[in-house]
């Protein structure tokens, strides 16, 4: 019955927990070693020629083994534990009184104590109060009938044997409280390691999910989703984007099978996402062919135009260099721009975080103005980088929606230390070509 319990126990409406399953198994454990254990006890009486009445001890046994089958068929623990925890605690008060006294029984009332513990053990603390109190009413009865009926009374047993029984009463009933309470902190320490396992790799699942949130969003952003923080909607006034197209891609993929078109696609972006980390700015996705970052979003680096213009040039000459990418006689094309945005999370499933407004459309508008190899500004963008990079005189485009604009093409960069020696100035390469110091 204990490995019934222990297997595919099912409530009519609920899977039992662990620790519904260990409280189930004591009780049966229980209420089988005190059947057991009542008919140990009558037989030695008996073969010690001590015949006592066995209506008590039988009936115990019957009502015992009729709850359990009844909860065998309906699964009403809450019944059976009523029952048990009631034979344990009158049928050794009863079977002292049709034997004489605490003496003369041997203090075979001894085992109702096991009422107070079990219903501590399988109901708990609270529910296990009521019964104590029970315990020790039916004691102090007990201790009344002694004291002032049983005076004089004789019974026939001798000391000897009353003596033999003291001792098996109080081992046995300290045995059993023994393997009960042994039992239950062996099973308890199982449901914790298990609860630890489950914990780890519960945490791990979490780290798992979080690495996933974290490379899909931008990490301030990622831990609002996190606080569980409604709708996601801010306004920026002030970051630069960028838009960065594969050139020549479109006719490739007609060349390549799936597996090399994603391979290609995941050489370039891995390499573009490494900068983005260097230079500490937000990926915001990949549409296609195109790739979209963002600067200023967090503020902590306050020179995110620069920040986004070495970007660029490092985009630049990582798909001149890489030798997979010069095999393809690939380029890519990079338009920038500075201004006002609105940043949020749309959708429920497979969410984004996005950016709107003029400035991610004129950043777009110039990237597809832009000839392979070269990076176009808006004149925002080219205002912060003047100083610190050159540019070719501005050109005017005329943008779908806002008429004529002036954009500049990005051609080099001055005074940086880490620059070939020889020379403060750093040319963008052409395309196709590496790029050179002078």
């Amino acid at each position: 019955m204990v490995q019934h319990i222990n297997s595919n126990e099912i409530k009519p409406e609920m899977m039992d927990t662990q620790e519904e399953k260990l409280r189930k198994s004591l009780l049966i454990f229980a209420a089988a070693f005190m059947t057991f254990a009542v008919m140990f006890w009558l037989a030695i009486y008996w073969m010690m020629g001590l015949n006592f009445s066995s209506n008590v001890p039988l009936g115990y046994q019957a009502i015992s083994v009729a709850s359990l089958v009844y909860y065998m068929r309906t699964r009403n623990f809450e019944v059976l534990r009523f029952i048990q925890l009631t034979l344990f605690l009158f049928a050794p008060f009863i079977m002292q009184w049709s034997i004489g006294s605490s003496v003369t029984s041997s203090g075979v009332a001894l085992w109702a104590l096991l009422a107070p513990i079990g219903a501590l053990v399988v109901s708990g603390w609270r529910e296990s109060i009521p019964w104590f109190i029970a315990y020790i009413v039916m004691t102090a009865v007990s201790g009344f009938f002694d004291y002032y009926l049983s005076t004089g009374a004789t019974t026939g047993v001798p000391l000897n044997t009353i003596g033999i029984f003291f001792a098996l009463n109080f081992a046995a009933m300290s045995s059993i409280l023994y393997f009960l309470v042994r039992y239950f902190v062996i099973e308890t320490e199982k449901i914790k390691t298990q609860l630890d396992q489950q914990h780890a790799l519960l945490a791990e699942e979490q780290k798992k999910s979080e690495r996933v949130l974290f490379n899909v969003l931008p990490s301030n952003i990622a831990e609002r989703l996190k606080n569980n923080q409604g709708l996601i909607a801010d306004g920026y006034a002030d970051v630069t984007v960028m838009f960065a197209d594969l050139v020549n891609f479109t006719q490739l993929t007609e060349q390549m099978s799936p597996e090399q078109m994603v391979g290609l696609l995941n050489t370039v972006f891995s390499g573009f996402d490494d900068l983005s980390e260097k230079y500490g700015l937000e990926k915001i996705k990949t549409i296609g062919d195109a790739y979209m970052v963002v600067g200023g979003l967090s503020r902590e680096r306050p020179d995110y135009v620069e920040d986004m213009a070495n970007m660029a040039i490092e985009m630049l000459d990582f798909v001149s260099r890489h030798p997979a990418l010069v095999k393809r006689n690939l380029g890519i094309h990079i338009g920038i721009a500075t201004g006002p945005v609105v940043a949020g999370v749309i959708g429920t499933k497979r969410f984004i975080y996005d950016l709107w407004g003029d400035t991610v459309n004129i950043a777009s508008r110039l990237t597809d103005d832009a000839k392979s190899g070269h990076i176009l500004t808006d004149k925002l963008t080219y205002n912060r980088l003047r100083f610190g990079y050159l540019f070719e005189p501005p050109n005017i485009l005329n943008v779908k929606g806002k008429g004529e604009m002036t954009s500049y093409r990005m051609i080099g960069r001055i005074g940086h230390a880490n620059e070939a020696a020889g020379g403060n100035v750093f040319h963008l390469p052409a395309a196709g070509n590496a790029p050179a110091a002078v």
